[in-house]
């Protein structure tokens, strides 16, 4: 909802005491916890908030560019109670995330900044500190006076608190090696395997620093490659821990430090390709990692840009800590006593679409630092966006919400695996993978070798360490299941071993009973039904060269036909105004352009071929997207957050991961509806789009309507788009398709839709018997889960249990025939 600043005395008493909207006061404009004005800009390819401290009665701010050892245009902001932004004349910029707060000394250290109790900055130069600051850590042997600071390209130093002068222990990869460009590879460090540093903290005598990415060309188009390092210092030697892509690193003392440093856990948090991971440190019994599902693979890739900061942070008060874990797309709540001897309590929240840098609790608030608007998408291009330009000026802002917001969002729908067609001994036990939290639970298992296995899934139903069995599962020889588990079936944790070696794949997948319905919230009242004749849309542009405006090309619709309205823009006050500027106007329509033939539309769903070639079928919606989406009058597929793509076709909103996080094999969809959107794009830290009903617009003030009247632009937050309603859709890989025998349909989505009903059919004069197979990922890995034999004239229903979970679907049959395989998902 659309709010306006109070007085921090009259908020403090409307957010306890009173329902009265806020935007019946004057001030500046938020939506949906977004405030335009706060929004934060540089002049390089990417500016993401990298850390968000409140501190000295103020919340500190820091922003990065992508790859700026040495300093860059961004800020050091200060944000004032009544929420005003000043921007601090200490500020140099580069690319920090870090922050610790050292109370010895009662400073906050934030990026290449210590500022004191009384909000003085001082500044720490890249000259004398060269290097991307990463993380900071508490001093293992002088942590009075001492801390310590680490960059993503192994630059270590340890810096006086009082002085400031650093001492480096480790010298950053960027002196000697410059690189080349912002898409170029990732540095190979000197110390340590991986690169593109993010973790840093310390505790039982170590220092722990973690990196998420790889050197190297493979690492820029391939997702599954060994990437990514795990690794402490004992004050004199590295120690190599574990060999894959590793975030943040932290313990029970978060931004403090441990408060017992020689006995508290360590935690540090990362991925494969198979699924999320999870360390815990105990001085005695050294590391312990658990595994747990994805709700998103956007941050996926091996080269680790995609991920920015992920976190474990205390949001909760000093009587009641609450902590709040960040990873792969999903909110958990994470046990603050979490050790290697009492694992118990993380859950799955919900799922989210923003790209969050870190984040914080402030004024009875969370506070999200997001990395929105790239000037620079990367490596993220594909045909479905044509020749798009990217915004013209970076920029990112902050997200205001309730404290109970990641509990409100998207289904925690999440999924991963321990073993991927892997080398298995006979009794070897997999990792723990996390079990409680989903309402619906099952496994996909495949055997690969020659022989039939056991397999036996034992569960530790209070997080102790013990082990007992749940149940087991015999899978023949080159044979797959699924094994679905009761929703009462006990367990923290739950893990798999075979009673002999063979090669397996075993994937867990979990869905949330989504409570969804398929009626749009009041947020997006004004927006153009999809049926609609005409509508007022218009092409967006975030204007460069310090402008910090959106460009509007207005447009009319009567149909597929367009005519032009005018030029405006949008400021930061949210004012939208004609202008007379020819010149952007035609650079708009000329870069922004909405592509021909971004997707096949046929009769029987939305066939996509991916830059690699692949073959993809969605969903259908309302019939009159077809003609919209043919003749381009709708976009389809766009950069909203930062290095993976909103997609948004025939009806039904995606999140679409970057091709070198496997692109449309990872499609996540979001929401269903019935609006015909004409474009999108993301403006200081808001998703704006096109395609209004004017006549309709004055009632909801989440929509911008033009000084002359002719123009409008609704404003939100990319989450709000779950509050479309539930994907739904119709389609199949086979309407009336004439298929050779044993010759496989293309993938079909299945994954994230809610209730599924399938119907069979054939021309065949003798019954043909359908195999239905699963990928449960989208890696490509095929699994039988059931054959249908249909008489001859007859169409087969099928309902898909809830337990049954996959991203994509495909069929085969035994004979030649003209064959329909047609699902509908309410």
């Amino acid at each position: 909802m659309k709010k306006y600043l109070f007085p921090a005395f009259l908020l403090g008493w409307l957010t306890v005491s009173s329902p009265l909207s806020l935007a019946q006061t004057k001030g500046k404009p938020s939506f949906s916890g977004i405030y335009p004005h706060l929004a934060m800009y540089n002049n390089e390819g990417e500016c993401g908030t990298g850390a968000v401290v409140p501190w000295a009665g103020r919340l500190w701010v820091v922003t990065y560019g992508p790859h700026l050892p040495f300093g860059s245009s961004d800020k050091l902001y200060e944000i004032t109670p009544d929420l005003k932004q000043i921007v601090r004349p200490e500020s140099v910029g580069g690319t920090p995330a870090n922050r610790l707060i050292h109370p010895e000394s009662n400073q906050l250290f934030i990026g290449p900044y210590a500022i004191d109790s009384k909000a003085n900055v001082r500044v720490l130069p890249y000259k004398t500190m060269p290097g991307r600051h990463t993380g900071n850590a508490r001093h293992l042997t002088d942590p009075k006076n001492k801390i310590y600071y680490g960059t993503m390209e192994e630059g270590f130093y340890e810096v006086d608190v009082n002085s400031l002068t650093p001492n480096q222990l480790y010298e950053d990869g960027n002196v000697k090696h410059k690189k080349e460009s912002d898409e170029s590879n990732n540095h190979q460090g000197a110390l340590l395997p991986g690169a593109h540093g993010k973790g840093l903290y310390s505790g039982q005598g170590v220092m722990v620093y973690s990196n998420n990415g790889e050197p190297g060309p493979k690492a820029l188009e391939q997702f599954d490659i060994e990437a990514g390092a795990l690794a402490e210092w004992n004050g004199k030697d590295w120690t190599v821990v574990r060999r894959n892509q590793f975030v943040e690193v932290t313990g029970p003392g978060g931004l403090y430090g441990n408060p017992n440093p020689d006995t508290d856990p360590l935690w540090a948090t990362g991925w494969d390709h198979k699924s999320v991971l999870l360390g815990v440190r105990d001085k005695t019994a050294g590391w312990r990692f658990f595994r747990l599902p994805k709700a998103s693979h956007s941050y996926d890739g091996a080269h680790g840009w995609n991920t920015e900061w992920p976190r474990i942070r205390d949001v909760g008060t000093d009587n009641q800590p609450d902590y709040l874990m960040t990873m792969h797309g999903l909110f958990w709540r994470f046990p603050g006593d979490f050790t290697a001897a009492s694992t118990a309590g993380i859950r799955p929240r919900s799922a989210y679409l923003k790209v969050i840098g870190d984040y914080t609790r402030w004024n009875d608030q969370l506070v999200f630092g997001c990395d929105d608007s790239a000037q620079k998408e990367f490596l993220n291009k594909r045909k479905a966006k044509g020749n798009i330009e990217g915004p013209g000026q970076s920029n990112s802002n902050l997200w205001f919400t309730s404290l109970n917001l990641p509990d409100q969002l998207g289904p925690n729908t999440a999924e991963g695996a321990v073993w991927l067609n892997e080398a298995v001994s006979g009794n070897q036990t997999s990792e723990p993978f996390l079990f409680a939290g989903w309402a619906n639970r099952s496994a996909w298992v495949q055997n690969h070798g020659d022989q039939p296995v056991l397999l036996t899934f034992e569960v530790d139903k209070t997080g102790n360490g013990t082990w007992t069995t749940l149940r087991t599962e015999t899978v023949g020889a080159r044979g797959a299941a699924q094994v679905t588990f009761a929703a009462d079936a006990p367990g923290e944790w739950i893990r798999v071993k075979p009673d002999q070696a063979s090669r397996l794949s075993v994937h867990f997948s979990y869905s949330a009973n989504d409570p969804r319905g398929t009626t749009f919230n009041p947020v997006f009242a004004g927006l153009s039904p999809v049926t609609t004749a005409s509508t007022t849309g218009g092409l967006l542009y975030g204007l460069g060269k310090n402008r910090r405006a959106l460009g509007l090309s207005a447009l009319r619709y009567q149909g597929g036909n367009a005519s032009s309205v005018g030029y405006y823009e949008l400021d930061g006050d949210m004012k939208l105004v004609r202008k007379d500027d020819a010149q952007t106007q035609s650079f708009i329509n000329e870069k922004f352009a909405i592509p021909q033939q971004a997707v096949t539309i046929e009769e029987s769903s939305v066939l996509v071929v991916d830059d690699k070639g692949r073959r993809w079928r969605l969903p259908l919606g309302n019939a009159a997207y077809s003609d919209l989406t043919k003749q381009g009058a709708l976009r389809i597929c766009r950069e909203v957050a930062t290095e993976r793509d909103l997609f948004n076709c025939h009806g039904t909103f995606y999140e679409l991961p970057a091709e070198n996080a496997d692109g449309y094999a990872k499609i996540r969809p979001v929401a269903s509806h019935n609006l015909r959107i004409n474009d999108y794009a993301s403006y200081r830290g808001l998703l704006v789009m096109t395609g209004i009903d004017l006549q309709q617009a004055a009632k909801n003030e989440h929509i911008i309507v033009s000084d002359d009247q002719k123009a409008a632009i609704w404003a939100g937050a990319i989450d709000d788009l779950w509050k479309l309603g539930k994907p739904t859709g119709h389609g199949g890989p086979w309407k009336n398709t004439s298929v050779n025998a044993n010759e496989t349909s293309d993938p079909y989505l299945i994954g994230f839709y809610d209730q599924r009903n399938l119907e069979l059919s054939h021309k065949a004069k003798e019954p043909v018997t359908f195999t239905i197979e699963a990928d449960p990922v989208g890696t490509g890995v095929w699994m039988p889960y059931k054959t249908v034999t249909v008489a001859p004239g007859k169409t087969v229903p099928f309902a898909f249990p809830k337990a049954f979970q996959a991203r994509w679907i495909r069929f085969k049959t035994d004979k030649a025939c003209t064959a329909t395989a047609w699902l509908r998902y309410r």
